[in-house]
């Protein structure tokens, strides 16, 4: 039973580490910006991104991806899979946030912020 726990939980961080790798793919992310994101070296981060090195499901890093693909999936509903809108929507001051959503989510608590903005306004749909 323990092996298939550990089956589990070692394809959940391979599929996390895929997934937030793609994310930063898909919004232009450098290695230093997911880094900060993920609260990771650059280098770690570049190892995630080629596939050697995996994020902790037990990690604070591993909790930011997790936003970080909620943070995707709700933005790529609001805008229909629309990439470049959600560059600019990124990158865009927002009054309500007070901030550019790009350099807020460099913090955790922005993260998290920007993520529950987004699915409130996601809601309305």
């Amino acid at each position: 039973m323990a092996t298939a726990a550990f089956q589990i939980q070692t394809q959940d961080d391979q599929i996390l580490t895929s997934a937030v790798s793609k994310v930063a793919d898909f919004w232009g992310l450098s290695n230093a910006k997911l880094g900060t994101v993920l609260g990771l070296s650059p280098a770690t981060v570049s190892r995630l991104r080629s596939g050697n090195a995996r994020l902790d499901p037990a990690s604070k890093s591993f909790e930011a991806g997790q936003f970080l693909l909620r943070l995707f999936r709700s933005l790529d509903a609001i805008m229909g899979s629309d990439d470049v809108a959600v560059r600019s929507w990124l990158a865009a001051p927002n009054l309500d946030l007070e901030g550019r959503p790009l350099d807020l989510i460099d913090s955790f608590k922005g993260l998290m912020t920007v993520c529950d903005y987004v699915d409130a306004h996601r809601a309305r749909v």
